[in-house]
């Protein structure tokens, strides 16, 4: 068994504008995140804030820089993620293909290297 993260990119410019559309688009994730869980595959996942709330930190030559705003300009952003353990990559892929954001964005599929945690625990 491997772990997967599956980051769902989309252009914030097609998100749902209205409520109505955001509780269709809402209830669309919860059906595939109840779907994943009853396989047995999922581990964790979240939705983020729209980009305008990210915060971007460098350190260089010892200084500290704060800028508001994600650190790439780029057409999709990260929206959110699901974390899922799973058999192969296949595995991973086919869940990746589930997700609604996989329709109107893209959905990249990363293998999490394993590490050790301190105190025994992961």
């Amino acid at each position: 068994m491997a772990k997967y993260l599956l980051l769902i990119y989309q252009d914030e410019a097609t998100l749902p504008a209205t409520p109505e559309a955001f509780a269709a688009m809402a209830e669309e994730y919860g059906a595939y995140t109840n779907a994943i869980a009853a396989q047995g595959i999922l581990r964790a996942g979240e939705a983020l804030e729209p980009t305008p709330a990210a915060t971007s930190l460098r350190v260089r030559d010892g200084r500290t820089l704060v800028t508001d705003g994600p650190f790439a300009e780029t057409k999709e952003a990260l929206g959110g993620f699901y974390m899922v353990e799973c058999d192969d990559l296949d595995t991973a892929l086919a869940a990746a293909a589930g997700i609604p954001g996989a329709r109107v964005g893209t959905v990249e599929v990363r293998p999490i290297v394993p590490m050790p945690l301190p105190g025994g625990a992961g």
